[in-house]
């Protein structure tokens, strides 16, 4: 069994910096982590690798020279393998574009029973990569997936639905989201982190991938941020002395003003 998890490098909240004229994030420059989700979509990948010595579990992902700091970590948590996609034709690319150099650089490491990554990713939010990299590579999609067993032929799959839990059996490859629910994640052995050390991640550019520079990152995307802006925060506030009955009354009628005034009553 081949297994592929798709794992993003995404900023930790405190440290996100944006680039006001793409509208891109700023990844370079930021403290970046594990995309939480795709940590959970990785722990269900090694339990199902483990249920077999011959059974091989890769990690790729799509980002700077950077991520292949996390892609150690998904070794050291213990996959097998990490690819990263680096070339700067890919910077600023949308779902569509991340989509389609995934699709491209899976065709070249060859075919997998199942590739899963997380529901969504907590710098976009958008939740459509996933969907969309089955689509270029002709694979069913299972979404909001809880849990995921090995059956004769196919896998077992427990969805989350708005009112309840949808059962789905698929036969064949599949392409998986996940959700939080579906595992908790384990922390790095000191043996993993030896070997995530040594550990030599291939790092896959736009001419390997024999992609067109022109439908490729920020120009290719069709999802343009058009605008970056700071909320501006500010309060006015009045306040209203009750310490008497004519204070009260006074305090009631003036209260009701501004109800009605901001159309509440």
């Amino acid at each position: 069994m081949n297994i592929l998890v798709l794992i993003k490098q995404v900023p930790e909240s405190q440290a996100i910096r944006m680039d006001e004229t793409t509208g891109t994030l700023i990844r370079e420059a930021s403290s970046s982590v594990i995309n939480p989700l795709d940590l959970h979509a990785l722990e269900c990948a090694l339990q199902l690798r483990n249920q077999s010595a011959e059974n091989r579990l890769d990690c790729l992902s799509m980002g700077p020279p950077a991520a292949a700091a996390v892609l150690k970590e998904a070794v050291a948590m213990g996959a097998d393998h990490g690819i990263l996609l680096s070339d700067r034709a890919f910077a600023g690319s949308d779902t569509w574009c991340t989509a389609r150099t995934l699709a491209a650089g899976i065709e070249q490491l060859g075919s997998y029973d199942l590739i899963l990554c997380g529901e969504r990713a907590t710098d976009g939010e958008t939740g459509q990569t996933g969907p969309a990299l089955a689509a270029l590579l002709d694979l069913p999609v299972v979404t909001f997936a809880s849990s995921i067993q090995a059956v004769s032929g196919g896998w077992q799959i427990r969805r989350l639905l708005e009112d309840g839990y949808e059962s789905v059996a698929v036969t064949g490859s599949v392409l998986v989201c996940v959700l939080k629910e579906a595992s908790v994640p384990r922390l790095p052995t000191l043996q993993g982190k030896r070997k995530a050390r040594q550990a030599e991640i291939r790092v896959i550019n736009a001419e390997d991938l024999a992609l067109p520079l022109e439908d490729t990152g920020l120009k290719a995307s069709p999802t343009r941020v058009t605008t970056i802006f700071k909320p501006s925060h500010f309060k006015q506030c009045e306040r209203i002395s009750a310490q008497d009955p004519a204070g009260a009354d006074f305090a009631t009628e003036r209260i009701l003003a501004l109800l009605q005034g901001k159309g509440v009553l």
